[in-house]
Order: C-alpha cells, then structure tokens, then sequence
C-alpha cells in the first residue's frame, strides 16, 4: 500500500509547477591537427588559425511557475551572464526560451515568461506568518543534474544575513532577510520553491554554506511577490532612487575622519571624480533636487536610523517610487530634516 503523508501530498501538488534551468554557452576552442595524441593546447592557438564555437552546457538551476500565463520566478544569479542561453524545461520534458522580464539584484531575485498557457501553478504563501520549528520541503534541480529531488526539514531561522559570492563573476552581494532551513539545498536546487506543507511557496532556494552541514537559505517569497507586481504594473522591477554616493560611516571611519557619531552614511564623491561621473551628488537626482551636499551626513531615512545592518538599500525598499520622505541629515554638526521625492534608478 502506497504511504501517504502530508509531505507526500504536498510534493505531489507543487511538482509539476517546478522547472530546470539549463545555461548554455558558445565558447571558443582550437582543435588539434594530429588529433587527441597531443591535445587541443599542446600548441600556440595561432598555430591552429580562427578557433571553433562549439555551444556547451555551462550550468544549470531550478524555478517555478507563478502563473498560469507562463511566469516563472528564479534566482537573479541563475541567470546573471547577459552572453548565455537559458531553456526552461517542464516537468513533461518541452522546453522553451524564456523572455528575461525583470532582475532584482538586491532581492536575488528574477521573472521570467514562456510562451505557454494553461500551466500548473504554484500557489504563493506569506512569509511573515514563518515560525521556527515549521516544516519545510525543498524542491530543485540539484547540482543541474538531479530533477525533482526533495528534501525536508523547518525553519531554523529568520531574517539572516548572508555575504553570497557568484560563482560566474565572483562578485559578493549582501542578502538579506533570508529563510534559514535544515532542508538540504544544493547549487542546482537554485531558483526551486521551498513550501510549507500546504503546497504554497513560501521562499525561493537560494545558497547552502560551504563546509557546513543543514545550513541553508531561501529569499523570502514576499519579496518576490512585491517583484511580480511591479513587472505587472509597470513591466520592469523597479528601484528608489536617491541620487548620491557614500560610504556607511563606522567606528574606523568615525575616528578616520574625527565624525560625531558612528551611524550613518557619508556623502562623498569617488576619487579622482570628474563633473558628472562619480559626484558626491549626482546631477538632476533627487538628492540634487533636495539640497543634498559633498560631507552632508545622512543619520535617517523615513525615520529609519541608517545602520549596518538596516542600511540605505534596505530602507528605500519599504517605499514607493514617488514618495516623499524625510531625510535626517547632519550637517556642519547641526542636524536637519530634508524632504525628498523618490524617483526611479535608471
């Protein structure tokens, strides 16, 4: 007699709304003349002429489908080389070019359309309502090799903060807010739904932590959600915009620069700038437009203390393109309140 559980219900409902990702790439490579004896880089390149193309998989990772018009949610760092090819495979194995909608770096997050209607959907959850202890299932592509592999286990943690390093440009992005689960969470498993055990998507598998063992992280699905509507608004995700360049001020930078407090950001220009490129304050900016200045010091945003770990970037993201909010500045050691009409970073 088949066993059936929960789990098993709930892997069953989801299932067929989970996608693979494969990444493909054209790359050059010279073939050797005398065959395999010597290998393609026995020789100089030049001795063989124009190289070869040759299309090769390069990676692989997961999503699913949000919507019965063909969205799929994934990943930004899934699909963050502009040079390569994405396919999106069902689960009845067709596959589609995907039409890339929208990249939000700082969520991690990405939409994705194909042309296909009538398809299986997952249903999104809230992931405000997470409690720790509550039992999680991990749905993915594994290491781009193993389709449909589940793992369980609950929510170890909430509102983690995690410096995730690319392994196709290597850059490091700070995430924050994350999901922290047991629940095994492997490279490929990238992009895939993390459910509760009501089927709904409560999260989007992000990051495991190398040389550790059940520590891994999903973003939140709220904030893909706040993505989905901006796509169907306005076709694009879209991001406040300030207007200036700082540096967060620290307790070093305090005592660097003989500041009066340790909280905040420093307006400031880049070294070497030149008038429009790299200013303290960028030219038509709403922060040009607010009075904003090279040395000002920004203490709050909204009546948000900028800190390390409630930074600028995290601030604006609870506001709205248009918005008027007050900045507490500081300036020649007397502080201000500034208002500012948020725009849009192009």
């Amino acid at each position: 007699m088949a066993e059936d559980t929960p789990i098993i219900r709930a892997v069953k409902k989801v299932l067929p709304a989970v996608v693979s990702i494969t990444i493909s790439k054209y790359v050059d490579f010279f073939e050797s003349p005398f065959g395999p004896l010597f290998g393609q880089d026995f020789f100089a390149p030049s001795f063989f002429g124009t190289p070869r193309r040759k299309k090769v998989k390069v990676g692989g990772g997961s999503g699913f489908i949000a919507t019965h018009g063909g969205i799929i949610l994934t990943n930004r760092h899934v699909i963050e080389d502009p040079q390569a090819e994405y396919i999106v495979v069902l689960q009845n194995g067709e596959k589609y070019t995907p039409e890339i909608l929208a990249r939000d770096p700082i969520n991690d997050v990405s939409v994705l359309k194909i042309k296909k209607t009538g398809l299986p959907v997952i249903e999104l959850g809230d992931s405000s309502e997470l409690e720790l202890g509550q039992q999680v299932i991990a749905i993915g592509n594994a290491l781009g090799l193993f389709q449909n592999t589940v793992s369980t286990g609950v929510v170890s943690g909430l509102s983690r903060e995690i410096k995730a390093q690319s392994g196709l440009t290597q850059e490091r992005t700070r995430l924050r807010g994350l999901i922290q689960t047991d629940a095994a969470i492997n490279p490929g498993n990238s992009g895939g739904p993390l459910i509760n055990i009501n089927g709904e998507a409560i999260g989007i598998n992000a990051a495991m932590v190398f040389g550790a063992e059940n520590i891994g992280f999903a973003l939140p699905i709220n904030n893909a959600k706040k993505d989905l509507e901006e796509v169907k608004k306005y076709g694009r995700v879209r991001e406040p915009f300030l207007g200036v360049r700082y540096i967060p001020i620290t307790r070093k930078l305090k005592e660097k620069f003989n500041l009066p407090i340790d909280f905040g950001v420093l307006i400031i220009s880049e070294p070497g700038a030149q008038i429009g490129v790299g200013e303290a304050v960028v030219p038509g900016s709403p922060a040009e437009k607010a009075g904003l200045k090279e040395s000002d010091i920004i203490l709050e945003i909204g009546n948000k203390k900028i800190t390390l770990k409630q930074t600028v970037a995290d601030i604006l993201q609870k506001f709205e393109i248009g918005d008027e909010i007050d900045l507490k500045i500081l300036r020649e050691n007397k502080e201000r309140i500034i208002k500012l009409i948020l725009a849009e970073k192009k």
